[in-house]
């Protein structure tokens, strides 16, 4: 039977600039918003652009990178992969996110296309 894999790629803009934390261990880590967007005819024949928007998480160099290049509205490629965790607050409230664990970043737009991965 053949392995599967978990691996994920989005093309999407960025909704905020990466917020970037410096773990106690040293490592560090960035997160940020991305907004991928699908268009499509509905029932009554009118396009329906419909946008998804996809919490990142990046680390080490690459969130050093990230954290340096990308702004909010960029264009980017990311590949990585699908992660689903729970939390709890501060109230003790349990919370779900579902979050991309990004190993490549290909920064896309009108200048040039630059690959970096992590």
């Amino acid at each position: 039977m053949k392995k599967l894999k978990n691996n994920v790629r989005l093309i999407g803009r960025l909704g905020k600039d990466p917020e970037v934390r410096n773990l106690p261990g040293g490592k560090m880590v960035a997160n940020f918003s991305l907004a991928t967007s699908d268009n499509y005819k509905n029932g009554d024949g009118e396009r329906v652009e419909e946008t998804q928007w996809h919490n990142i998480v990046v680390w080490g160099k690459l969130a050093e990178i990230a954290s340096e290049y990308l702004k909010k509205g960029n264009e980017v490629a990311l590949e990585g992969k699908l992660i689903h965790r729970k939390y709890e607050t501060g109230k003790g409230e349990v919370r779900y996110i579902t979050e991309i664990n990004v190993d490549e970043i290909l920064m896309l737009g009108p200048k040039s296309a630059k690959a970096v991965k992590g």
